[in-house]
This record gives structure tokens, sequence and C-alpha cells, in this order.
């Protein structure tokens, strides 16, 4: 049978759950109510197959992954990133997986502790002074420092005002968009910045090529590798570049909005960065006893996920629970509805890390919480993102107070899921 699709009485339910949260996530939140588990969109030009929930997941990311292809050659995101990992399929991402793994693998995250730090105090220092500050924009400033200077071994400090009106064009060219409906919109002002990026890109490219260094950063790893040109790198370079620091950034910003939310939860945070760190800088050691701080940044991965909504499309005709799902069908699994569903997390629309705490009896199932994805192609960078955000927020609660000044908030669906318009914030050096 075919996947239901909304009648005017539940489209009527989506269009004022999107008023009510001045999100499409709100209309995705009633046809889940309405609909459950697997229902199709039926847009002009537009008609994917939604899935959440733990089962459809395995079903995407495991059990039939193969027949279900992420390249989708009409989306902004491939023409953009073009033989990036993130959206190349079979051996040539399995090939390109293997070679990018060991500066991003776990043992390499700690050598990368003291750039984190740095880059954090870097942009903590210019806040002196300031009467408020956007969390969104300050901690997209670290992020991009982070990732650049640690995986691609550059400082981009010198570049960093020229080239942030680049990336947030190109993250606005990859988000939702009338593209969905019209994959031939004009998008004016793309190719200016896109240009930009690719001058700073094959740059730095020529510049390491030149160096005739042989590190171990992700750069140098693909420069030194014979079976890679400029061009491919590139494709590699921006998608990390993109894709890495624009989750974390969300990450961060959320994570300061919600501890703004939640005073009782930022005092228990400030509480244990005290007894954990002191006065000593974040290190590899004293950031896994932040146990609390780790509860709240999966707690917040868990109610704003970056990565909301994975795209495949299916390479052959499939079946899920009696739903046909015909051959060229574009699939959504729905990260955030999963997050959020009422089967698997009580009370699912409230803030709370203890649901993490170690020992809780509310484990969650598997494929229930994928903030990271999951199956054989789960993030590539997921262990540096958690290891980022307990460094960088360890050291600016350890230094900073913090009080949110705007609480009118609501999730947008850019290249991330972001809070918007921003995260409006007092920041003042705490008087330890």
């Amino acid at each position: 049978m075919q996947p239901p699709i909304p009648d005017q009485q539940v489209s009527r339910q989506a269009l004022k759950g999107i008023l009510q949260q001045k999100s499409i996530l709100g209309g995705l939140e009633a046809f889940h109510r309405a609909l459950g588990d697997v229902f199709q969109i039926t847009l002009p030009g537009f008609r994917p197959i939604v899935f959440a929930g733990p089962e459809a997941n395995r079903f995407v990311l495991v059990t039939h992954r193969d027949e279900l292809l992420w390249r989708v050659d009409q989306d902004p995101v491939v023409r953009l990133l073009r033989h990036g990992v993130l959206i190349e399929d079979g051996n040539d991402h399995e090939n390109l997986r293997a070679l990018m793994n060991p500066p991003l693998h776990r043992r390499a995250l700690q050598t990368y502790l003291p750039d984190m730090v740095r880059f954090t105090d870097q942009i903590a220092d210019t806040w002196q002074n300031q009467p408020s500050l956007d969390m969104l924009v300050e901690m997209r400033k670290i992020a991009l420092l982070i990732l650049v200077g640690t995986l691609f071994n550059v400082d981009l400090t010198p570049d960093l005002e020229h080239i942030f009106p680049h990336i947030l064009k190109i993250l606005k060219y990859i988000s939702p968009g009338i593209w969905l409906v019209w994959p031939q919109a004009p998008r004016f002002g793309y190719q200016r910045s896109l240009h930009e990026m690719d001058a700073y890109l094959y740059g730095i490219i020529s510049d390491r090529r030149n160096s005739n260094g042989h590190q171990n950063d992700l750069l140098s790893v693909m420069v030194n590798d014979t079976n890679m040109d400029d061009d491919l790198i590139r494709d590699q370079l921006l998608t990390m570049l993109i894709a890495g620091h624009d989750t974390s950034t969300a990450l961060l910003a959320w994570s300061l909005y919600l501890l703004g939310e939640h005073p009782t939860a930022l005092e228990r945070v400030q509480a244990e960065v005290d007894d954990v760190l002191g006065s000593n800088l974040p290190d590899a050691e004293n950031i896994s006893k932040l146990n609390y701080l780790n509860q709240v940044i999966k707690e917040t991965l868990r109610l704003y996920p970056p990565i909301h909504a994975g795209n495949r499309i299916a390479a052959a005709d499939l079946e899920y629970q009696d739903y046909f799902i015909p051959a060229g069908s574009r699939i959504m699994y729905s990260i955030y509805l999963t997050h959020r569903h009422p089967d698997h997390w009580p009370d699912p629309a409230r803030f709370d890390p203890e649901r993490f705490a170690p020992g809780s009896r509310n484990t969650p199932k598997a494929y229930s919480y994928l903030p990271f994805g999951g199956g054989p192609r789960n993030c590539i960078g997921g262990a540096f993102a958690q290891v980022e955000a307990k460094a960088i927020l360890g050291r600016l609660i350890q230094k900073f107070d913090f009080k949110l000044l705007e609480s009118k908030v609501h999730a947008y669906m850019g290249a991330t899921l972001e809070p918007h318009p921003g995260v409006i914030m007092q920041v003042k050096p705490r008087r330890h």
C-alpha cells in the first residue's frame, strides 16, 4: 500500500503548527501525530516519503542502506560539494572515509585540545565591554577557527573577517528553500561567494604542496596521497568546513540557550566546572570528568539535533511495513521527530539532562537517538564534535557568567537546525 498523505484537516493542523512554532518542524510534528511513523508530503515537485522512529531509521541506515543512495544530483549540496565524502556512495565513499579517518579518530583528538582552548580564548577575549552578544555568531567564529586550525593546520584568523560572509551565503544556498519545488530557481550572489571560498581552499592546498611537509593533519594526509588531486581535496575541505563547523555552531549555541533558559542547570554546570577544572585549562583528562556537562550536551543534541533530517533516493523498489516505496522516491528520515517521539522519550519536549545520567533507567532504544547518524555511515566527525563541545563550553563557563536576554527563539531549518534569530546573552567575567 501507499504511505498515507495528509488530508485537508491534517494539512490545517500542520499549518497551525508551522505558525505557532515559526518553523516547518511544527508542520512535520502535526503530520507525525496524525499519520504515524511513515507518511508522504505532497508538494508540487517535492513528494518525499518521511520516516521517523528507530525501526524506520534502522531500515534506512543499516538493513537497506545499499539500496538507498545519498547522491541527489539536482540538490544544491551536490553542486556545492561535488565529490565530498558526505555525498558519495559505494566504494568512492569508503575509500575517502578510510583516508580521512585517522586525523578524526578519537586518539588524535587530544592533540587538538590546546588549539581548541586557544581559539576559544581568542574569540572570548574580544567580548570585553559588550552589552550583549549573539552566541550564534560567536560560536560560529570559534568553530571555524578550531576546524581550520586543527584539521587543516592553518590559522584562519587573518582571513576570518573576509571569509565569514561568504560562508553564510553558501550555507543559505544549501538550506531548504524554493529549490525544493523549483530546482532551477536563480540563486543570486552565490557564485561570487563560491569563487572566494574556492580561492581560499585552493590557496591553502597549493601552500601545503609547496611546503613538502609530512604532517598528520587532514589537509596534509590528503595532499600526500597520490590518488588525490587538488579538485578532490577541495571537495573534502569544503565538506568538512561547511558541515563540520556549522553543526558545532548549532550545538554550542543551543547549549548556551538551554542553559540560559534553565538557570538551575547552568548553576550545576558551573559547580562541576569549578570542581573539575578549577583554574586549569581543559585537557583530555579533566573534560572526561565533566559528566553533567556531557549530559547537557547530549540532551541538547536530542532536542535540537543539528542535522535534523537525512535524505536518500531509493535505487530500487522497496517495501517497509507493507508500504510500497518505488524506485526513485526521495526518502527523508527525520532525526528531529525521532528524538521527540513520545513512544521512546517521556515528556519529549522537556529539557532534562537526567535522561542521560549514568545508570538512568530510560536508556535510549537503538536508533531512537542518533545526533550523528547511525550505522556504518555515521558522522565521520562525531567524536571530534563531542570533545570540542566539552572543551569550548567548559572553558567558557569556567571564565564567564551568561545571562539570556531574549528567550523568544525558534528552531530554524537552515543547513543545520539553528536558534533563530540568535542567542542574545549578557556575558560577564566570573568572580570566583
